[in-house]
């Protein structure tokens, strides 16, 4: 893959998968080599603009403060929590280019090869074979998957809300 702004070939390719229509509650998903999202954001700007157009903006639904989700905790279905494990929420990215936007899931760089790439695929709703349907890994990304999407969801509506807000101050009289 190459930088679209020096020309030059990246180290890494950018793992991302895209749905073919874009405008779902998820759109697809990025699993990022390291924890440090930063050093990795360019080549996933990079690599969006050819579909999205020049990026615009990026909003997340998650703080610094709060650490990544560990989507290997449910190993098989009937796996439950250990008493006092908190399940985190799903990261999830909205990205909006001049052209375009896609709702992305983040998914942990520490996650095991076979549930990130069944993950990626879900995520942008991806063939996948019958075969691998009733597969544990296939189960527990569905998961994972279902919960991205809840996220999304409620990040478009605190999205709207804020605006909503914003509007009605904007728009109510300034005391004399």
């Amino acid at each position: 893959m190459k930088n679209a702004a020096c020309g030059r070939r990246l180290a890494r390719p950018v793992r991302l998968t895209l749905a073919s229509e874009l405008g779902r509650d998820l759109d697809g998903a990025w699993w990022p080599f390291t924890a440090s999202l930063a050093s990795e954001l360019p080549g996933l700007v990079d690599t969006l603009m050819r579909r999205l157009g020049a990026i615009i903006d990026i909003s997340v639904n998650w703080s610094s403060l709060v650490g990544s989700p560990d989507l290997d905790v449910l190993i098989s279905r009937a796996a439950k929590p250990l008493p006092g494990l908190k399940i985190r929420h799903q990261r999830v990215m909205v990205i909006t280019g001049r052209d375009a936007g896609a709702n992305l899931m983040v998914v942990p760089c520490m996650t095991a090869s076979a549930l990130a790439v069944m993950v990626l695929r879900q995520a942008a709703a991806l063939p996948i074979a019958p075969h691998e349907v009733d597969s544990e890994t296939f189960r527990t990304a569905e998961t994972f998957v279902r919960a991205a999407r809840v996220e999304s969801v409620l990040q478009r509506l605190r999205t709207a809300r804020a605006a909503d807000v914003d509007s009605a101050i904007a728009e109510s009289p300034t005391p004399t």
